[in-house]
Order: structure tokens, then C-alpha cells, then sequence
């Protein structure tokens, strides 16, 4: 009985002293979920301040590509839309890379905010910047060093390579800047600065779009004249980046967390990786399909430059869709993250319904253009002929059928990373890109020549939009038992 006693008696202090440490610690963290709003404000002002600059932003990068295209169009041709559309998976790959780290950051800053783990979310930040450098330095290497065997490897035809050239050649050097950008802004609305991020890229959109005429048509400089736009819009985004961390800041960062950790970047790569391979996916589909069109293109009346610049335009209009749900969809992430961290899951199921209704909105407005002004949306990128105008007004009415569910599988995606089911995110950027449309648009070819390719969209459209709603119910269901 005695040797009990005892036993209580030094047992009791050490468990004294967990409870009064786990009740500090419980004290840190409500006292950093009440004073964060993304707990307690109103849903609707919430996601209207987070989304739209954040749809705003997702718009700008879009037409990054789109002023690019319309300008080359106008002033180069149709072989200089052509070697944008070759030029395009570089893009893709870019953002790829700064989606894995800046969502990946963003994502687990928002999770360990609302966990009260302010510190290990910071560092977790510091990670992400510090490679967003490195990575963004690394892929313009990359490309200046290998420039013509990439661009042969993305379908670049005789006639269109010389253009591609040009134009990788300059946009390459405007990477690190771009990548930054792009993963960057994902911590500046995570940091609660939503509007500067919006900033960062209308400065740099603004500056493209002034300066493409003038580098084109005033100065005469073609093609390459479009890539130094680009370069010098993508640098002043950067720099608005760079001093929003160096500046203006509210999370605690200090310059030894820019140093890489390996911990932290497993914990980034775990929840950025879902976006990464959507990205990485268009790419792979972006890359097999102008090799498609090549190879079918010569042999339909069209030839090969025809389908590949035409798919090009399409692609880049469907970005600005894309853009738009991608936006609603990162501007509810630092809401559904910290939230679904601090447990309040009845407002992560609300914010998800909300984007929903408004993604389904946005994709039955642009369901109508496609479908009633094919012809208009073509003419703006440049003139061509009657085979020109024929091909990818058949293409767009087909390609973009089902444009009216093709909101809800970016969406989701975005939203299974946001709450830490990284496995989950991982499968529906998979399904879209390459589970579905990647092997169709190898085998539908087979059969039907050319017009395979664009049968293979609403096919892939509807089985990932099933996909997304039968994985979205799940995870909701589960969230109302936990509640």
C-alpha cells in the first residue's frame, strides 16, 4: 500500500504538468482560431474575398497565353498559333511545379493554422518559397539547354519549329519568375492577402498586354516580340511577390525557414502532388495529342498544321473556363483547410455546396458560347481558311460538349487536397487527363481518323464528373457521422 502511495504521489506531478501543458496548448490554439476569421465569418463573404481574386488571378495566368495567342494570330499567323499551342507544355510543366509547392505549401499552412501549430506552419511556408526558386531556376535551364529535342518531342512540325523556337528561346528565361508567381500566391492568400495576390498577377497581365501590340506591330519584332512581353510581365509579378515576403507579411517567416527541410517538403509533396500530376496530365495529353494530330492531320484534308493550331486556340479558351473554377476552388481552400483542422465541419460542407453552385453556374455560361458562337470565338485569334474555320468550329461544338459538368472534377480535387486527403485529390486529377481522355484519344484515332480525338472529350467528361460526385458524397457523409 505504501509503495502505491509512493507511486502516486511521483506519478502525480509529471501528470499535473501534461495537464497543465495540454491546456496551454489548448489555449494557443483557440486563441489563434478566434482571431483568424476564416472560422467564424460569414461563408458567403468569405468565399466572395478569397475567390474572386482569386479567379481574378487564375484569369490573368490564363490570359498570359490567351493575349499571347490573339497577338501572334493577328500579327504572325496561323503558324505562330501553331507554335504557342507546340510552346504550351512548358507551361503546363512550370505550373505543374509551382502548383505542387505553392498548394502543397498553402495547404498545410492553412491545416496547421487551424491545429494551432503556427510555427511548423511557417516553416512548412519557408519550404515551399525556398523551392519554388530553386525549381523555377532548374526548368528554365532545362529548356534553354534542350530546347529543339522538347520541342519535337511536343509535336513541333517543320514548318512550325523555327517560330517555337523563338518563342520557348525568350519565354524560357521569364520561368523562375513565372513559377514563383504562380506558387507564391497560393501563401499570399493563405497568409490572408487574397487582393495583393489578385495584384501580383493583373500587374504582370497588364504589363503583357501593353506591351504585346507595341513589341509585334510597333517595333515589328514578331513572334519575338510576344516572348519578351511575356518575360518582362511575368518578372514585374514576381518582384510583387518577392517583396510581399521580404515586406509586408503577416505570417511569422524568418530567412533560415527559406532553407529547404525534408520534412516539411514530404508534408508539401503529400498534398500538392494532386495538382502537380493534373497538371503534369494536360501536359501528357497536350504532348500525345498534337503528335495525334500530326500523324492523322496528314492524313485527313486538313494536313497537320491546321488541327494543331486549331486545338491550340480551343485549349487556350478553355483555360479561361478552367480558370475560373480552379479560382473558386483555391479561393475556398484556406477556408475548407482551416476549418476542417479546427474540426467545424459543418462549414467545410456548406463552403463545398457554395462552390459547387457557383462552378456549375460559370460552366453552363460558357457551355452556351461554345456550343451557339464556335465561329466568333475562333475569329478572334486571326484569320484562316475555309478548312481552318471548319475544323475547329466541329471541334469545339464536340470537344466541349459536356463543358456544363467540367467544373466539379477540378473542384473536387482541389477540395479533397484542401482537408488532407491527398490520396483522394491524387485520383481525381488523375481521372480527367489520364485515366480516361489519354487512352481514348489513342484508340478512338484508330477507327474514326482524326474526329477520334474529338469524341474522346465528352466520353472522359462524363465518367470523371461520376467519379467526382460518388467521392465527394462519401467524404461529405463521413464528415456529418464525425460531426
Amino acid at each position: 500500500m505504501d509503495r502505491y502511495r509512493e507511486g502516486r504521489v511521483q506519478e502525480n506531478p509529471e501528470g499535473r504538468q501534461r495537464g497543465k501543458k495540454d491546456k496551454i496548448l489548448e489555449k494557443r490554439k483557440e486563441a489563434i482560431q478566434a482571431g483568424n476569421p476564416l472560422g467564424s465569418a460569414s461563408l458567403g463573404g468569405l468565399i466572395a474575398k478569397f475567390a474572386i481574386p482569386a479567379i481574378i488571378s487564375m484569369l490573368v495566368s490564363a490570359l498570359y497565353n490567351i493575349v499571347d495567342q490573339i497577338f501572334i494570330g493577328q500579327g504572325v499567323g496561323m503558324l505562330g498559333n501553331a507554335a504557342t499551342n507546340i510552346a504550351f507544355p512548358v507551361t503546363i510543366i512550370s505550373t505543374a511545379t509551382a502548383l505542387l509547392l505553392g498548394i502543397g505549401s498553402a495547404s498545410n499552412y492553412n491545416l496547421e493554422m487551424g491545429a494551432g501549430r503556427e510555427e511548423k506552419a511557417c516553416r512548412i511556408a519557408g519550404t515551399g518559397l525556398g523551392m519554388l526558386g530553386i525549381c523555377g531556376t532548374g526548368i528554365a535551364i532545362i529548356i534553354v539547354l534542350f530546347l529543339e529535342p522538347l520541342l519535337h518531342l511536343f509535336g513541333g512540325t517543320p514548318d512550325v519549329m523555327p517560330y517555337a523556337v523563338d518563342y520557348v528561346g525568350i519565354t524560357a528565361f521569364g520561368l523562375p519568375f513565372f513559377v514563383l508567381t504562380t506558387g507564391g500566391n497560393h501563401l499570399v492568400r493563405a497568409d490572408r492577402s487574397p487582393t495583393y495576390s489578385m495584384t501580383c498577377m493583373l500587374t504582370g497581365a497588364v504589363i503583357n498586354t501593353i506591351l504585346d501590340p507595341l513589341f509585334i506591330f510597333g517595333f515589328g519584332w514578331g513572334i519575338k516580340g510576344a516572348a519578351w512581353a511575356t518575360v518582362i510581365g511575368q518578372a514585374a509579378s514576381g518582384i510583387l511577390v518577392i517583396v510581399y515576403f521580404a515586406k509586408l507579411k503577416r505570417m511569422k517567416l524568418i530567412r533560415q525557414m527559406l532553407r529547404p527541410d525534408a520534412v516539411c517538403l514530404r508534408a508539401i509533396a503529400s498534398l500538392g502532388l494532386a495538382s502537380c500530376i493534373n497538371q503534369i496530365a494536360m501536359a501528357a495529353v497536350q504532348i500525345a495529342m498534337n503528335n495525334i494530330l500530326r500523324y492523322y492531320g496528314e492524313a485527313s484534308i486538313y494536313g497537320s498544321d491546321i488541327p494543331i493550331a486549331c486545338v491550340g486556340i480551343i485549349t487556350k479558351v478553355n483555360q479561361v473556363f478552367l480558370a475560373i473554377c480552379i479560382g473558386i476552388s483555391q479561393g475556398c481552400q484556406p477556408i475548407w483547410g482551416f476549418n476542417y483542422g479546427a474540426g467545424k465541419y459543418d462549414r467545410v460542407k456548406r463552403t463545398y455546396r457554395y462552390s459547387v453552385t457557383l462552378c456549375t453556374m460559370v460552366a453552363v455560361l460558357f457551355f452556351v458560347c461554345f456550343q451557339f458562337f464556335p465561329h466568333q470565338i475562333v475569329g478572334l485569334f486571326g484569320s484562316g481558311s475555309e478548312l481552318y474555320f471548319q475544323f475547329a468550329e466541329h471541334y469545339l461544338k464536340i470537344f466541349m460538349l459536356l463543358t456544363f459538368v467540367n467544373g466539379i472534377q477540378p473542384m473536387s480535387s482541389g477540395f479533397f487536397t484542401s482537408i488532407g486527403k491527398a490520396r483522394l485529390g491524387i485520383v481525381m486529377s488523375l481521372t480527367r487527363q489520364v485515366i480516361f481522355l489519354l487512352p481514348l484519344i489513342l484508340i478512338f484515332p484508330i477507327f474514326m481518323g482524326i474526329d477520334g480525338v474529338m469524341f474522346a472529350g465528352p466520353i472522359a467528361d462524363a465518367a470523371a464528373f461520376t467519379l467526382a460526385v460518388l467521392f465527394a458524397r462519401k467524404e461529405l457523409k463521413k464528415m456529418k457521422i464525425e460531426s
